[in-house]
């Protein structure tokens, strides 16, 4: 009787206890939740008890008119800018348009890669051959100084960008400096299409091969040119990724696949979270091995560029010569709103092959030599040749 006793004490002891901890589960969980809800709920009312504020302040006192719309815009570019992540940003309608129109290709303007330098300067890459830009001889190194009369001077590149497009068959005014002579160029917009892959073949059966950038279709272009240059008796191989933004990161990852054996590590990615996911090559290389292969960088060759610098380094398929990759190790997914617009945010940072960091740090090169503009004489790639010699 004792031992029956004692046994249903104990049974009833565990009953209350499992119900005082379940309990006390389902009591944390639900005040969280109103906890979240409450705060989400502030900031909402906080935000809108602003904006209330300033819009009243703004209707009985300032003395022009006021585009609500586009105010709105502005209020949630500043709020999603507030994170202070420079690759995370709200765009417009107008803006995620024509971030959709460059990643597949073309566009309406005057056929010109450019970039901003380290002192803010907007420099002209490259004019894409036979565009409005090469025919109005604007040339590698130039700086666009203004832009129809307005300074470029501490304006974000996008904004750069989105002036100089327009309507097919109108006119833009770009004023340059190139070296001590200031020039005006009035030129026409035309629809450009983009070429995202040149190749040549170089002395002593060297084949060139120069990504623009890693745009919708770049992989498959790149190996019809490949298969081009091997069909004509290339001995070797040079890969620029010179001035390379970067693009989409699955076209990197299919090029990286052209010359890595199966499950060679291409990327290593890092969520949120600190997961980490492993992206290999999933089918063996297509390209001969016996191939010397020299990949071309310098301080603008960027995120998938890196990945695809990175995968051919570590792997030991390719030397480097040229100058220190940029650094942008982490990638953005495009979220598109209900609105047109769209959310570009930060999801993930990734990481060579062996694990090196490469956000803020870069790619070093096997064989470092710099940059030049100032010459005809393309000094990394006469370096390259004479590597492969």
């Amino acid at each position: 009787m004792n031992f029956e006793k004692k046994n249903n004490i104990y049974k009833t002891t565990m009953v209350v206890l499992i119900t005082a901890i379940i309990t006390f589960i389902i009591t944390s969980v639900l005040m969280y939740n109103y906890m979240q809800l409450n705060e989400n709920t502030s900031i909402i009312s906080k935000i809108e008890d602003k904006i209330k504020f300033v819009k009243t302040y703004l209707e009985n006192n300032y003395l022009g008119e006021m585009n609500e719309e586009k105010m709105l815009e502005y209020a949630i570019k500043g709020y999603v800018a507030g994170i202070g992540d420079e690759y995370t940003a709200y765009l417009t309608k107008d803006e995620y348009e024509d971030l959709m129109i460059n990643v597949n290709g073309n566009y309406v303007g005057i056929g010109v890669y450019i970039t901003q330098d380290r002192y803010g300067n907007t420099i002209v890459l490259l004019p894409i051959e036979g565009s409005p830009a090469e025919q109005a001889d604007l040339r590698t190194g130039d700086i666009i100084l203004k832009i129809n009369g307005e300074e470029c001077a501490n304006q974000e590149l996008d904004a750069i960008v989105n002036k100089i497009k327009g309507e097919e068959g109108s006119t833009v005014e770009i004023e340059i400096q190139r070296d001590k002579e200031i020039l005006t160029k009035t030129i026409e917009r035309k629809n450009v299409e983009i070429n995202q892959v040149e190749s040549k073949i170089l002395e002593n059966n060297i084949g060139y091969i120069q990504i623009l950038s890693f745009d919708d279709g770049s992989s498959k272009e790149f190996e019809v040119k490949l298969d081009e240059l091997i069909n004509k008796g290339i001995k070797h191989l040079i890969i620029d990724v010179r001035d390379n933004g970067g693009g989409i990161v699955e076209e990197a990852e299919e090029i990286s696949n052209l010359f890595l054996d199966k499950n060679n590590i291409i990327m290593i990615e890092i969520n949120k979270n600190g997961n980490e996911e492993i992206t290999k090559a999933e089918e063996d290389k297509k390209i001969s091995t016996d191939m010397s292969i020299i990949i071309l960088t310098n301080e603008n060759t960027a995120s998938a560029a890196e990945i695809f610098v990175g995968a051919l380094k570590e792997n030991g398929v390719a030397k480097v010569v040229g100058e220190r990759t940029f650094g942008k190790g982490v990638m953005q997914e495009i979220a598109p709103l209900p609105d047109g617009g769209a959310l570009k945010l930060t999801i993930e940072e990734f990481k060579t092959p062996n694990g090196n960091e490469i956000n803020k740090k870069g790619i070093e090169p096997d064989i470092e030599i710099e940059e030049n503009n100032y010459t005809e004489t393309d000094e990394q790639l006469q370096k390259a040749i004479e590597t492969l010699k």
